[in-house]
């Protein structure tokens, strides 16, 4: 699990880490070709692990054209102009290639999954914040299922982010929030213009992959979305949530539509790379389009906070969560359906004790 960065991360010292799980600090430098940015970097950590002692540094190299010989020259260099005690607390690993060189080996496959996270938000390149935009659904989720305030460190977790991440997001959120004296968080009330931000971005943010039938078939000779069901089931396919329509029609049994346009799928992908090999199992008449306004007999929604929601049913598929939920709707264009959803939830929570 991640932990809250020390109060005083930037006194003294002017340097914050990007990271930290559990006693690991973690620095992210992207494409660091000279040893001026190198040796910054190093310093800056050299400073924090000086000031908290039952802490440890790593500093990540990604896409980097510093060699192997060149690292290791400059570490005999460290060696020498900085306390010994500090730098057995230090190391410097390589990431290149989705592989991680010079990793202590005694970090494990959970470090790995969230570091691999970390460097995806670090490495936004001006794109919309998926990272905000995770804490912004999870606050949502835990909102309208009336689950009470959270703490950082708990969102941290949860979102597989890092602290610096988190508190940008509650300045953005600041007027929505409700913070309480043990500085846990939770939302005021549900935030229209937020919610229209994600709406507008929501495409970015999820990823979403979009299929139509082309088996040359009628439409109503096509598979259906609960054939497309009945297969998935026998499939067993990891880490996939059933949305959209039928996933609201789970949480709200009274929402007003005949018939399934479309199937709505949610993909949990923390590491970020969506798996879609699925589909040429499911159905081989279904083929990727890139047009957002074509209607499509499926799409697929990749999840990449650490933690999905996704709620577990007997057999082998689980719902996907309740936000996920409303936002296929929206993006359905099915938007009296999706406001009649919202209503049902916020009515739900209010009946919550």
């Amino acid at each position: 699990m991640t932990v809250d960065l020390p109060k005083h991360r930037k006194v003294g010292i002017g340097y914050e880490p990007d990271g930290q799980w559990r006693d690991v600090v973690v620095e992210v430098k992207y494409q660091t070709h000279g040893f001026r940015d190198l040796r910054s970097s190093l310093l800056g950590l050299a400073y924090w692990l000086t000031c908290n002692p039952g802490t440890r540094g790593v500093l990540i190299l990604v896409d980097s054209r510093i060699t192997e010989e060149g690292l290791e020259q400059e570490r005999r260099l460290d060696n020498k102009v900085l306390h010994p005690e500090v730098m057995n607390r230090l190391t410097v690993a390589v990431a290149r290639d989705k592989q991680y060189i010079g990793l202590p080996p005694d970090l494990g496959r959970d470090f790995r999954a969230w570091l691999d996270q970390l460097i995806l938000e670090e490495s936004h390149q001006g794109k919309p914040r998926n990272s905000y935009y995770a804490i912004f659904q999870i606050l949502l989720h835990q909102w309208l299922l009336n689950q009470g305030p959270m703490t950082s460190d708990w969102l941290m977790k949860t979102a597989g982010c890092s602290y610096p991440t988190v508190r940008d997001a509650f300045r953005r959120l600041d007027p929505y929030l409700l913070r309480h004296s043990d500085r846990r968080v939770e939302l005021r009330y549900f935030p229209k213009d937020e919610w229209r931000r994600l709406l507008a971005v929501s495409d970015h943010v999820r990823s979403t992959v979009r299929f139509v039938d082309r088996s040359g078939q009628l439409f109503e000779q096509q598979r259906s979305p609960e054939s497309h069901i009945r297969r998935l089931e026998k499939l067993n396919i990891p880490n996939l949530a059933v949305g959209g329509v039928i996933g609201a029609k789970h949480y709200y049994p009274n929402l007003d539509l005949v018939g399934t346009p479309r199937l709505d799928l949610s993909l949990h992908c923390p590491g970020g790379n969506m798996d879609l090999s699925f589909i040429e199992k499911l159905d081989p008449a279904l083929k990727k389009v890139d047009d957002p306004l074509q209607p499509v007999n499926m799409a697929v929604h990749a999840v990449r906070r650490q933690q999905s929601f996704f709620e577990l049913v007997a057999g082998t598929l689980s719902w996907a969560d309740p936000v996920e939920c409303l936002l296929d709707l929206h993006e359905a264009h099915l938007e009296s359906q999706a406001a009649d959803f919202l209503r049902a939830l916020e009515s739900r929570r209010l009946r919550t004790p």
